[in-house]
């Protein structure tokens, strides 16, 4: 077949890139496969309705989950244990059981035979409810983009603008971030408090001390999802919501936002790894029951690729970018999300002080999106060589806005003339909104004209960089993934197999494991039941 595309990519070159990296996938998948971990289980539980906390914010899936390991393991999943109890037991709900479990009240057992299927009968139906209700949040989605007047039923042009809220107070982010949406943000991030990644619960109800960030909560997500409900109906256009489905308890953030409609959620196979010393098993164990999840909830994932290129050089390690997008791409299609669900991301970060780098940036902004034409792809400012020159930082985040543009970027975070200064003001919020809306409007369709000459620099760039990925994803697939972030070859930092924090809640699956809701997503196409679902007219409790 003939090259293809602006860049000329040999279509037998992208082909042995995406064939080696379903090779170096496919051990961490069946690792994923075989093993569970307590957020895994508890997020079978807030599936199947379990909230709130004690006195303490100790969550009550948290003593639930902990009590079924304490008495029987969780190498069979805590669904027959828990519903066999609920069953047999004196307990009216699946609070009163965690309840009485947190005070040493309740017993547990692996139940056989007759008391085993109406166990699993019970957990395989609250699972169901709980999916089901995340089907209708999907549902209601859709109603809402469909419903939104033209062009586009309502959707603004691309690149959308991403932006970033997080005062640490969600009373705080609320008006924030409608003011965000009024000044033209298509996408809010509400950003998490400072090392809630590491956090092996999920705190509960509504909180206003985060540091550096808002909680990651079910509450938060509540009232964030009703504030641009608002904002998006007095504006016209629907605005997205965002947040981070990573860290020790990835699986349950992942199905909180299903259940509270987020739009997109911050995914990656490797950021947790690299950048919070999170045990690898236990990412991408995690991480597998988090895609499926976004995958039924319609949700976008985010992948953290830019990440790499705050710490390795971003001209010398392009290639470990386009690697693990071509990674994160294989484990996403395996938990079923779609082409248009991978916000796999890429940055501007090459120096500028580099001769032509922005011809670099464009040879790199144009190969991920030729290697990637369906995925929203989301392309990230710069930061690493943003000085404290607010006037060179604010023409800088114009060359980026403009490469964005010229590539047919679909998301763009929106740089800040003050990154690396402090926390951003409000002011220059708005002086970044600004420059992105003038760039945007000012050069419309510029995609469709922006050709490199076939013989050129770009050109050789962009084949340059695909030919390096094939070579690192040849070395991967012979030595596994697991090898290659323990030598450090996404973003510089080492991480062994068995190191990091979390590594104590993975778990081995027995023979006779069961987990319904995993069981109803392995089986069910994530994007059939969205039809359904949308004929359901009840909504969704909070």
């Amino acid at each position: 077949m003939a090259p293809q595309g602006k860049l000329d990519l040999d279509p037998e070159a992208v082909r042995t890139a995406r064939r080696l990296a379903a090779r170096a996938a496919e051990p961490i998948i069946e690792m994923a496969r075989s093993h569970t971990t307590v957020s895994v289980e508890r997020a079978l539980l807030r599936l199947a309705g379990l909230t709130g906390a004690d006195d303490e914010g100790r969550p009550w899936a948290n003593h639930l989950a902990d009590a079924v390991r304490g008495q029987v393991g969780l190498e069979h999943g805590v669904a027959l244990p828990v519903w066999d109890a609920l069953l047999n037991g004196p307990y009216a709900s699946l609070a009163d059981l965690a309840q009485a479990a947190a005070r040493g009240r309740a017993s547990f057992r692996l139940p056989s035979g007759t008391d085993a299927a109406h166990a699993r009968k019970a957990a395989g139906e609250a699972a169901r409810g709980g999916i089901a209700r995340i089907d209708r949040r999907r549902a209601e989605r859709d109603r809402l983009l469909a419903g939104l007047p033209p062009p586009d039923a309502g959707d603004p042009p691309r690149p959308l603008v991403y932006l970033i809220v997080a005062t640490g107070d969600i009373y705080e982010d609320i008006p924030q971030a409608q003011a965000a949406a009024r000044e033209g943000a298509d996408i809010v991030a509400v950003i998490r408090s400072t090392g809630q990644s590491l956090l092996d619960f999920v705190p509960e109800g509504a909180t206003r001390e985060g540091y550096a960030g808002t909680y990651a909560t079910r509450e938060n997500f509540r009232l964030m999802r009703s504030a641009l409900d608002e904002v998006s109906r007095e504006l016209g256009r629907y605005v997205r919501l965002t947040n981070y489905a990573s860290g020790l308890c990835m699986p349950e953030i992942a199905t909180l936002a299903g259940l509270e409609r987020l739009d997109m959620m911050l995914n990656d196979c490797m950021y947790g790894i690299i950048f919070r010393d999170i045990n690898p098993r236990r990412t991408f164990i995690d991480q597998r029951f988090s895609r499926q999840i976004h995958a039924r909830a319609g949700i976008v994932i985010n992948t953290g690729e830019d990440n790499y290129l705050t710490t390795a050089d971003a001209v010398g390690a392009a290639h470990t970018v386009t690697v693990s997008q071509l990674l994160n791409e294989r484990f996403g299609h395996e938990a079923g999300l779609a082409d248009d669900q991978l916000g796999l991301g890429h940055a501007f970060e090459i120096d500028p002080a580099v001769p032509e780098s922005f011809r670099l940036e464009l040879a790199h902004a144009q190969l991920a999106r030729e290697l990637f034409p369906a995925a929203p792809l989301k392309y990230m400012p710069p930061t690493k060589h943003m000085t404290g020159n607010i006037f060179a930082g604010y023409l800088l985040d114009a060359f980026f806005n403009l490469a964005g543009v010229m590539t047919g970027q679909s998301i763009i975070l929106i740089g800040m003339m003050t990154e690396g200064i402090h926390t951003p003001w409000l002011s220059d919020r708005d002086l970044a909104l600004e420059n992105v809306r003038y760039v945007r409007d000012a050069c419309g369709n510029l995609a469709e004209d922006f050709v490199p000459r076939p013989d050129g620099m770009l050109v050789q760039r962009a084949k340059q960089v695909l030919a390096e990925s094939v070579e690192l994803l040849e070395r991967i697939a012979g030595d596994g993934l697991l090898d290659a972030i323990a030598e450090g070859t996404f973003g510089v930092t080492r991480r062994a197999p068995d190191g990091g924090k979390g590594l104590d809640g993975v778990v081995p699956r027995a023979e006779g494991y069961v987990n319904p809701a995993i069981e109803i997503l392995d089986a069910e196409d994530p994007h059939a039941a969205r039809s359904a679902a949308g004929t359901a007219e009840q909504e969704v409790p909070a």
